[in-house]
């Protein structure tokens, strides 16, 4: 069924309206710089300029002339289009002040020694609205003689200004001075705070009510447009899911863009994509499908065993591919994964071989390893230190990256190693898709995959505070799959406090299975191998005989408590250190051939090498 919205006036014009009768002056701050909706006649809303919105508001309310000063182009009368100006432009005069091709040329002293004379100003009810008043004062707790000046005028005048009967309904009007200020510290406090006849009017951004009503508007100019109204409405809903967070000054641009590229009304959620990362080009939809068929078969090449996970990972990959289950609003990641179990057992192999998968680059992936981010105020490292600080003008480490690559896979390795304020980030990136950087940008998630890795659960505190193990390589997966959840769950919920970061990862918590002694056969053989392949390079032949490897295998494999990575770390040990170096000894050449026919182990591995002549 089509839903009618009507129209509501934003809060802040409501509070004015309510207020004009009561103070005389009011200083409006926050969202000042961006479009309003605005309703011009029933049914038909528009975006407009903030002044304009303000212009129009005070008409309604019934003030008869409208000045607006700005520092740069002084004083001009604001009336509505096709209006005849004169009458203000007269009033102008009236205060004593030079009109010349419609204005009046001024700055602060002019302003100061003016709002004297119009706030007493008999007649028809006058409003200023003084816009960019941030700009009137360089710095709010050293003010300048002439800036004080201003500001002790306009707040004695606030008080001794009086309220007068005007029209045919006898309202009550004040002369009224409108501050328009970027943020309401901008003003001396003295000004404002605890003073009754100035009232502070804050300007939100836009609600979903406001991006609602005015998204039919927009969306009437673009192409394709459907005569079907359930179709418009859907259409319309997208629009403002898709700008959740945006002002109407975005959604207006996104509207032109749309116009400019010829996007259709269907197709909105791409300009809307396209102006917040900024690329034309959609390289998830580059992705070849068939790749993504075949690649159980290729990730299994480089992490040995963990079906289960890699069945899982490619089911959310095909998600983030196809845009199924995006959630209701689309500026959320592609896909979000959380990768746990023990350490070497492929969780961080995994994410490059995805990145490798979708990008055609392993290194295209953005890591971080959260091990550095375990200090109070890590978060800044992200996002970029706030203004004042120091480095706030070279950003956040991941806010940059994002913004340079914003089609990425991101990987936090180690999340339990961070600092528990990061959660609050890590939770606006799943629920919202957007960072704001410490300079104030906003950077969007919307086109990138974010993959945790944690080792959480592997270990666990019991009663008396000591660390022992949670899970065990001997138990069986199932058991290490439930026993690692339970753990994270606990960890999230009574250590960080954070039971909704968990709660927005769902089901995509991936346990990883211990390294058993069949895959870690398979591990080590591809290891030997790919070791000895790479000798090749120096045109080198070495070959091992299936004692010697045999001996290797028992040394390689007799722990494996650290997964794949203690493999590898006994492999160096036990076969390319000492490889090297009997190679440096005996003076190996290239096209020379060897066999390794033994290993003679003690303090350091010695290997047996015998030379192999050429059949040549």
């Amino acid at each position: 069924m089509q839903q009618h919205y009507r129209y509501q006036k934003p809060r802040w014009m409501r509070d004015l309206l309510r207020f004009l009768p009561l103070k005389s002056q009011f200083v409006l701050s926050g969202n000042v710089r961006d479009l309003q909706a605005s309703e011009i006649s029933p049914d038909i809303v528009t975006p407009l300029p903030f002044n304009q919105a303000l212009h129009n508001t005070l008409r309604e309310a019934g003030y008869q002339h409208i000045i607006v000063f700005n520092p740069l182009n002084g004083f001009a009368p604001m009336v509505p289009p096709g209006d005849d100006p004169t009458p203000t432009q007269k009033l102008l005069g009236q205060l004593g002040l030079n009109v010349v091709e419609g204005r009046v040329s001024g700055g602060i002293d002019l302003l100061s020694s003016m709002l004297e004379r119009l706030i007493e100003l008999p007649g028809e009810p006058v409003a200023l609205i003084v816009d960019f008043a941030s700009c009137l004062i360089n710095h709010r707790d050293n003010l300048s003689p002439v800036e004080h000046n201003l500001f002790t005028r306009a707040l004695v005048l606030s008080h001794q200004a009086r309220a007068r009967p005007c029209g045919e309904q006898r309202q009550a009007f004040f002369n009224t001075v409108l501050w328009v200020v970027e943020k309401e510290g901008d003003l001396p406090d003295w000004f404002l705070i605890n003073n009754p006849r100035i009232r502070h009017i804050p300007v939100a951004k836009p609600d979903r009510i406001a991006r609602r009503a005015l998204a039919p508007a927009l969306l009437r100019s673009l192409s394709g447009q459907s005569e079907d109204a359930t179709m418009q409405e859907k259409n319309a809903q997208d629009f403002v899911d898709e700008t959740e967070g945006l002002l109407l000054l975005d959604m207006n641009a996104i509207a032109q863009l749309a116009r400019i590229e010829g996007v259709s009304q269907e197709r909105i959620s791409d300009a809307v994509r396209r102006y917040k990362v900024g690329i034309t080009e959609d390289p998830w939809l580059k992705i070849e499908k068939d790749k993504i068929r075949n690649a159980g078969t290729i990730i299994q090449k480089r992490v040995k065993g963990q079906t289960h996970a890699v069945t899982h990972m490619l089911d959310i990959i095909k998600r983030a591919v196809t845009g199924v289950g995006g959630g209701k609003q689309g500026g959320r990641p592609r896909g979000v994964v959380f990768l746990a179990g023990p350490t070497g057992v492929g969780k961080t192999e995994l994410a490059k071989t995805v990145t490798q998968l979708l990008f055609g680059d392993e290194s295209a992936y953005i890591r971080f390893d959260m091990s550095e981010f375990s200090a109070e105020h890590a978060d800044q490292r992200l996002v970029g230190a706030p203004p004042g600080y120091i480095g706030y003008n070279v950003g956040g480490e991941l806010t940059n990256a994002i913004r340079e690559k914003p089609f990425s896979v991101v990987l936090f390795d180690e999340i339990e190693k961070a600092h528990p304020r990061l959660m609050d980030k890590f939770l606006q990136i799943i629920d919202d898709g957007v960072l704001t950087s410490g300079r104030g940008d906003r950077v969007y998630f919307s086109e990138a995959l974010i993959i945790f890795t944690s080792n959480l659960g592997i270990y666990r505190l019991d009663n008396s505070g000591e660390r022992v193990a949670n899970v065990r390589p001997e138990e069986p997966f199932e058991t290490v799959q439930k026993n690692v959840k339970a753990e994270i769950e606990r960890h999230f919920k009574l250590v960080l406090n954070r039971p909704e970061l968990l709660n927005r990862i769902g089901e995509n918590i991936i346990v990883f299975d211990f390294i058993r002694p069949e895959v870690a056969e398979q591990i080590f053989s591809q290891m030997v191998e790919n070791t000895l392949e790479g000798l090749t390079k120096l045109d080198l032949t070495i070959t091992i005989s299936e004692t010697a490897l045999h001996a290797l295998r028992q040394l390689c494999l007799a722990d494996l408590s650290n997964g794949g990575r203690g493999i590898r770390n006994h492999l160096e040990a036990h076969l390319v250190n000492p490889l090297s170096r009997v190679l440096f000894d005996i003076d190996a050449q290239p096209g020379d051939s060897y066999q390794i026919t033994g290993l003679l182990t003690g303090e350091s591995t010695q290997l047996v090498l015998t030379k192999q002549e050429s059949s040549f």
